[in-house]
């Protein structure tokens, strides 16, 4: 099967521009930034929405830029506000609630071709 892809982003990404893609109940993402290396998506949950718990092959590191959300990694368990952050190993458990209405700064590596199939 040939995946329709690009290989990365504009270099410049303007939010009014991005279209918002559905990522869940209550949950939606806008891919921003990204080349084979690296992604940049930012995520948006309304309040008591899921993250569904999950692993993948990719590193990831994401920061709360708004809301709160109750964190698992691992066996961890941990509840987050605006300024926290987390990292994800590969291949590790994760998911979240969001118990106040959010924003989360994911980043990944190398770049989550599943979320660009279609672009």
């Amino acid at each position: 099967m040939v995946v329709n892809m690009k290989t990365r982003s504009k270099t410049f990404q303007i939010a009014s521009e991005i279209p918002w893609e559905p990522a869940g109940e209550g949950v939606r993402r806008q891919v921003m930034a990204y080349d084979g290396q690296l992604m940049l998506v930012k995520v948006e949950f309304q309040k008591g929405a899921i993250g569904s718990i999950h692993a993948h092959y990719h590193s990831q590191a994401s920061y709360v830029a708004a809301g709160v959300f109750e964190l698992t990694i691992g066996d961890e368990k941990l509840i987050l506000k605006p300024g926290d952050g987390y990292y994800v190993e590969p291949d590790v458990l994760h998911g979240c609630v969001c118990l106040e209405a959010g924003v989360l700064i994911d980043t990944f590596s190398p770049v989550r071709a599943d979320f660009l199939s279609d672009k």
